[in-house]
């Protein structure tokens, strides 16, 4: 029993030394020190960058040169003519009156939609 306390004793002993720091908290630097020394660093690096100069012979590759469209053929001014006169010599074809066709028969509508009746009645 001697034996299981002395070891329960070092046990408590060895954790309390590991759970000490092992610097004083005075030699040590603070959060906020840390976070300023990262900061410096940082604006120093910052400053310290310099860009490359841009040239004009960069953005060849990398933009496509700009090409005027080809300007469109205009049509003939004849042809324009004679096709507006076709057009309007053109008899007007209106549906449901009869003109020139009186004397034809009328064409026969078909109905294209047949209803097959159900047999039977109705079995819903």
């Amino acid at each position: 029993m001697l034996s299981r306390t002395s070891s329960a004793r070092q046990a408590v002993a060895a954790v309390a030394r590991l759970a000490r720091p092992q610097m004083r908290t005075f030699i040590a630097p603070t959060v906020s020190r840390r976070a300023d020394f990262v900061q410096e660093l940082y604006l120093k690096e910052l400053k310290a960058y310099k860009p490359t100069p841009i040239k004009e012979s960069d953005s060849i590759g990398q933009v496509a040169t700009f090409n005027l469209p080809k300007t469109p053929k205009s049509p003939e001014e004849a042809d324009l003519a004679s096709s507006l006169k076709e057009y309007e010599n053109m008899a007007v074809e209106v549906e449901g009156q009869e003109g020139a066709d009186a004397a034809a028969p009328a064409a026969v509508v078909e109905d294209w939609l047949v209803e097959e009746e159900e047999e039977g009645g109705a079995h819903h």
